[in-house]
C-alpha cells in the first residue's frame, strides 16, 4: 500500500467544505506544496485567504472559503507540460477554455498555468480549480 497524498487530501476537503457552504475549513498538515497551491487559489480568486495556525504540536491552514470552488482536484500522475502545450491539459481537466486554473509546478515555484505561459516556462501540473 501506498502513502497518502497531503495535496490530495487538503483539495478533498476545500471540495467537501465548499459543497455543505462552510465558511473556513482547517487544512492539515501544513506544508510548502499546499500553502503555494493556497497561494494561487487565492491569487486566482477562489478562496478569501488563508493563515497558518500552529495547534500545539501539528501546524494546519484555516482557509477562508467564499464559495467561489466548483470542484478542485489533485493531478495524479503529475504530467509534465511545456509552455506550450497547456491547453491539452485544460481539455483534460478544465469544462471550459479559460474557465479554471490549472496548478503548475516549475523551476521558478508554483504557478497558475496564466503565469506559466506568460513567462514561457514549462513545468509539471499538479491540481486544478474551477
Amino acid at each position: 500500500m501506498t502513502g497518502t497524498d497531503p495535496l490530495a487530501n487538503a483539495l478533498s476537503a476545500l471540495n467537501n467544505a465548499e459543497s455543505v457552504g462552510h465558511l473556513t475549513q482547517e487544512v492539515s498538515p501544513a506544508s510548502n506544496e499546499i500553502g503555494s497551491v493556497l497561494e494561487v487559489f487565492y491569487d486566482r480568486g477562489y478562496i478569501d485567504g488563508f493563515g497558518l495556525v500552529e495547534d500545539g504540536t501539528t501546524e494546519q491552514f484555516e482557509v477562508e472559503l467564499k464559495g467561489a470552488i466548483n470542484e478542485c482536484g489533485p493531478v495524479n500522475p503529475r504530467y509534465s507540460a511545456g509552455a506550450d502545450e497547456f491547453e491539452k491539459w485544460e481539455k483534460r481537466f478544465l469544462p471550459a477554455r479559460d474557465y479554471g486554473t490549472l496548478v503548475v509546478t516549475t523551476s521558478h515555484g508554483i504557478m497558475s498555468h496564466y503565469e506559466a505561459r506568460e513567462q514561457g516556462t514549462g513545468g509539471q501540473v499538479v491540481a486544478y480549480v474551477y
